[in-house]
């Protein structure tokens, strides 16, 4: 919870809402901040931590008799215990007490309390609580205010109360470029600043309504708005905790980029992420919209309980909800009631029940798609899912009972061997891991992994490097848990490659079985001792250095037996230098004749691999079986082992032994044209309800394990009351639509101020996600009711209320202020001047791409991965993570919109978060906005925005004209408007400074231009091209480039 400095409002709070000691003082707007900030933590809502059985959150509480004395008496300043109490020079006395650690209250804010006890010391419900009045339009008697809509009235009567007014229009190019970034998040063309200049020139009025209509109506709309949208429901594209796998989760984060260009009512937009799929017949754009729900952190962690982790994920989607859509801090309620707000524990949980009965596992498998999830199949594919879905059931069920008798065998042997076993390889180690893809854990292979230009590789980005005397290093495949069993054919391999320079004298692969070791080396085998060659394999001369070579050894070769078990293979080198990468095994398809016990586990092994060829020649796998394959043995319940163990059993061993065959074989054919389908088709994570939801509790001082009084869905008592549909118990549907029934008045507020805070920087309420007594208050408390109401009444319409804001005069007002002015009011609460912020991290991007006609426009898909730095993931990441290594995108993937970019929650995009782009592990209502040395390093020489650059100059070469109007041209496309005389001076300094110098040295010139993956088309001169393209670079960092003025 947050609160503006005590400073800041006595400069604001004070001297602008309270001018004159005749005004009424309003307890919301002047008197509950004070109490807020200074005495409610102890004499507040929270009945456990409450001193001196003082309230005075309430009249009640405060006008109380206690001990002959009342903290206030309406009207009646010295018989009031506070006003004595706050004056007071005594440290026993005064309040608030020093041992509070809060500071004393300023003269000012004294004042304010004396007031408004003599005026009454009337109470107010707190302001987002109260029903929204549709406030009256102020009458604005001057004639030269120039009233564009109700918007400036309310502004210029609040100015006017200040002796202030707006400030003058910003010029048309200025605007033009102020409504396009925060309209689309990109900068004009050059085209479309002539076209509304010359548009402006006829009719301005009518030059911008329509350019706002082309804006609105533009893709790039919906990208820019959705952005916020995602930081507030912290979308992103992994798990977020432990192993921070890939989570498919895209699709949602498309829906909500097509609804704001299909300008979906935002009560619907509720509706639909909160319970799409309790709407009758949900669609399966209603059901991807649920994604809301799925995008909570999640973990599949081995050492997590499963309640602790239930609990985590019902909190991070009660705080997140309450949070975007009530503006609780609800969180803060968690342990006890809130100190601050009316809001108890109970209703904190009450409200966390309406997401008990989601049927999402509490553990996500680590696995992109843990259900509930849906393809998203087109129309000529669903009706044939659809088939697949009823015919399945019923052959599963007769399979089962038809099961009866060979489960009561258990797996035993086969029959006979089978007749064509299928050889697959498993590769072990590589990049440094001992890969995670089998039935249990293993440690990493410890040793000197090297990535780089100069590194040589088989696959990957990683190999090991060996130098020196003798050096060893062992896979354990096993990892003390499972050791494999040896059948016939298994071989053993690494990748070698020596040093030309100075290659080892002998190398050597050693199979490790029931504590011996089994050896083949390649070279002299003197280096490894004098007995070495006794029990080893002798291969052969050491390979050719200087290149890859495959090394194996054959487990009958060097003298293992069929069934023995082995745990690994060790690396051995001799003297010199070399290169290993890929080690692994080649094996034959498990056999339950040989080794029955181990069959199961070796069958799913290669399958979670995604060796489909081994798959195929078994039996294609289920959807529910890839996510029982995805989890490792320790993490699996007994229900899910036993789910493995009958699929194995009714559809692999049975057939194998002749049983079972009519249904499995149905079966088999159903499930291979699932699984096609499956493979084929894009899927999402959805929200589903259980048939009967998990008990709610209140968890005693927020302890998972720590159960309270059983809770029932409810919502908090200090808003209108919900009526469920069923009086039985509420549901998220009942949930979503008390939030948009227009009788809440918290939504409709929070909603418009997120609107009002995408266009002006900031919102009316500038804590969009805390609109209680610890946040901020309204500056303009009617304005905001009165766009509350018109959001409603004109059916909840975004693009409607954005359109109302943007033309307003308010929004047209020129953002340079006086000295006077930035003096009186430095954060523009009053609104005397025209916005003017730093463009957001994705917009700086966006617009480096943009201008250097880089960016690739296509809409949705999975995300993309743009360069950056290197060893940004790997020091976060799990050594099994999937995303442990960051490998960026090749060809139009490197140019997406920034909104596409893959987020890590551990470790985001570093160009992003550089300019404080969060990192989307919690909800985000609004960002900050540092400086730092490092923004203006990463704007310099990031290799993205050092291409683009690159190519911005290609374009302004490619322009037959000299010099001066090339320069002219990049200046106006970067600003939107003409440079000065001064500036062209400047920028032709610097151009001829630039070819100077790559005159002289042009192979510097050639390192300039061989950043990043695009090619020029041109063939310009090095020197001019590499000049122009540090021009282009400084006007891409211009302050005036990288703020909406």
């Amino acid at each position: 919870m947050s609160r503006a400095p005590l400073l800041l409002f006595a400069l604001l709070a004070a001297p602008f809402a309270a001018s004159s000691a005749e005004e009424k003082i309003s307890f919301n707007e002047h008197i509950r901040p004070i109490f807020a900030d200074t005495c409610f933590a102890c004499h507040g809502s929270d009945a456990a931590h409450r001193k001196a059985k003082l309230r005075l959150d309430t009249p009640a509480g405060a006008y109380a008799e206690r001990n002959d004395t009342r903290a206030v008496v309406p009207g009646k300043l010295e018989d009031s215990e506070l006003w004595h109490r706050i004056t007071s020079t005594d440290p026993d006395e005064v309040m608030p007490s020093p041992d509070s650690h809060k500071p004393p209250l300023t003269p000012a804010q004294r004042d304010l309390i004396k007031r408004w006890i003599e005026q009454g010391a009337v109470y107010q419900k707190h302001w987002a609580y109260e029903p929204i009045a549709r406030s009256e339009i102020p009458k604005i008697e001057n004639p030269k205010s120039k009233i564009q809509n109700p918007i400036d009235a309310f502004i210029l009567q609040k100015l006017a109360s200040h002796k202030l007014t707006l400030s003058p229009e910003a010029a048309p190019e200025i605007l033009l470029r102020r409504l396009t970034l925060d309209l689309t998040g990109l900068p004009p063309t050059i085209a479309e600043i002539e076209a509304f200049e010359r548009a402006a020139i006829e009719n301005r009025e009518s030059a911008i309504e329509n350019l706002v209509d082309r804006l609105l109506a533009s893709p790039r709309y919906g990208e820019h708005f959705a952005r916020t949208w995602l930081d507030a429901v912290r979308y992103a594209d992994t798990h977020g905790m432990h192993l921070d796998n890939e989570r498919t989760l895209w699709p949602y984060r498309d829906w909500v980029v097509r609804a704001y260009n299909e300008n979906m009512p935002f009560d619907q937009f509720t509706l639909e992420q909160l319970a799409g799929d309790l709407l009758p017949r949900p669609t399966l754009s209603q059901l991807v919209a649920t994604g809301y729900i799925r995008s909570i952190v999640s973990t599949s962690e081995g050492g997590s309980l499963e309640a602790e982790a239930e609990a985590r994920n019902t909190a991070d989607r009660t705080d997140t909800t309450a949070a975007v859509w009530l503006g609780l801090t609800a969180n803060c309620a968690s342990c006890h009631d809130h100190k601050f707000d009316p809001l108890t524990q109970r209703e904190t949980y009450a409200f966390g029940a309406f997401f008990k009965g989601l049927a999402d596992r509490v553990w996500d498998g680590n696995v992109p798609l843990p259900g509930p999830r849906v393809l998203l199949a087109n129309a000529a594919q669903q009706p044939r899912i659809d088939a697949i879905a009823t015919a399945l059931p019923p052959l599963q069920s007769a399979l089962g009972t038809s099961a009866a008798a060979l489960a009561a065998t258990g797996l035993g042997p086969v029959a006979k061997p089978s007749k064509n076993p299928i050889t697959y390889e498993v590769v072990w180690a590589e990049d440094g891991d001992i890969t995670t893809d089998q039935n249990f854990s293993a440690p990493p292979l410890v040793g000197d992994w090297r990535t780089g230009p100069d590194v040589p590789l088989v696959g990957g980005q990683r190999a090991l490097r060996f130098e020196g005397p003798v050096t060893d290093r062992l896979v354990t495949f096993g990892a003390g848990e499972v050791d494999l069993i040896l059948r016939t054919g298994l071989r053993a391999f690494a990748h070698f490659r020596a040093d030309p320079a100075k290659p080892p004298r002998a190398v050597s692969l050693e199979l490790v079985a029931e504590g011996k070791l089994k050896r083949a080396i390649w070279g002299d085998p003197a280096a490894f001792g004098p007995d070495a060659a006794k029990d080893a394999l002798l291969v052969g001369p050491l390979p050719v250095p200087g290149a890859y070579f495959r090394l194996e050894l054959d487990a009958v070769a060097a003298g293992l037996t069929g069934g023995k078990s082995y745990a690994g293979l060790r690396l051995s080198q001799s003297d010199g230098n070399a290169w290993w990468d890929r080690i692994g095994t080649v094996n034959t398809s498990p056999n339950a004749s040989e080794d029955p016990l181990l069959a199961i586990d070796a069958w799913i092994t290669p399958l979670r691999r995604g060796e489909t060829d081994y798959a195929l020649g078994r039996l294609p796998v289920l959807l529910d079986v890839k996510y029982l394959m995805s989890l490792y043995i320790r993490q699996q319940n007994e229900e899910e082992k036993q789910r493995r163990s009958n699929f194995y059993r009714d559809y692999i061993y049975g057939p194998s032994r002749g049983a079972l065959e009519p249904e499995a074989f149905a079966a088999r054919k159903l499930i291979a044209e699932q699984v096609h389908y499956e493979l084929t088709i894009p899927g999402t994570l959805i929200a589903r309800e259980l048939p009967e939801p998990r008990p709610a509790h209140v968890l005693l001082r927020g302890q998972y394990d720590n159960l309270g009084e059983l809770v029932a869905p409810a919502t908090p008592a200090f808003l209108p009351p919900l009526t469920p549909a069923n009086p039985a118990r509420a549901t998220r549907l009942d949930l979503a639509r008390w939030l948009v029934d227009g009788k809440n008045p918290v939504p409709p507020r929070l909603a418009v101020n997120r609107i009002w805070q995408q266009v002006f920087g900031y919102g009316l309420v500038r804590t969009p996600a805390d609109f209680g007594s610890q946040g901020d208050p309204p500056t303009h408390p009617a304005l905001l009711d009165w766009l509350a109401s018109e959001f409603i009444a004109a059916g909840w319409d975004t693009k409607k209320m954005v359109r109302l804001l943007v033309t307003s005069r308010t929004y047209r007002q020129d953002s340079r202020a006086t000295p006077a002015l930035l003096e009186f009011d430095p954060a523009n609460k009053l609104l005397a001047r025209g916005p003017r912020v730093r463009l957001d991290a994705e917009v700086l991007r966006d617009q480096a791409l943009a201008l250097g006609g880089l960016l690739v426009p296509s809409l949705g898909g999975p995300p993309v991965r743009p360069y950056q730095p290197i060893n940004v993931w790997e020091p976060v990441a799990y050594p099994d993570s999937n995303t442990r290594f960051y490998t960026p995108d090749k060809g139009d993937a490197l140019y997406r919109r920034s909104l596409y970019t893959f987020i890590k929650r551990n470790a985001p995009a570093p160009a992003l978060t550089t300019f404080d782009a969060p990192s989307r592990e919690a909800f985000c209502p609004v960002r900050g906005h540092t400086n730092t040395p490092l923004q203006a390093l990463a704007l310099m020489n990031d290799v993205q925005q050092f291409e683009a650059a690159r190519a911005f100059a290609e374009k302004l070469l490619a322009r037959d004209e000299p010099d001066p109007a090339r320069l002219a041209y990049a200046f106006r496309a970067v600003t939107a408007r003409v440079p000065t005389a001064a500036e062209r001076t400047l920028l032709a300094t610097a151009l001829a400074k630039q070819r100077a110098h790559f005159t002289a040295d042009p192979e510097a010139a050639k390192k300039i231009l061989a950043n990043g993956e695009s090619k020029s088309t041109r063939d310009f001169p090095a020197p001019d091209f590499a000049a122009y393209t540090l021009v282009a670079n400084l006007l891409l960092n211009l302050d005036e480039t990288i703020t909406r003025n």
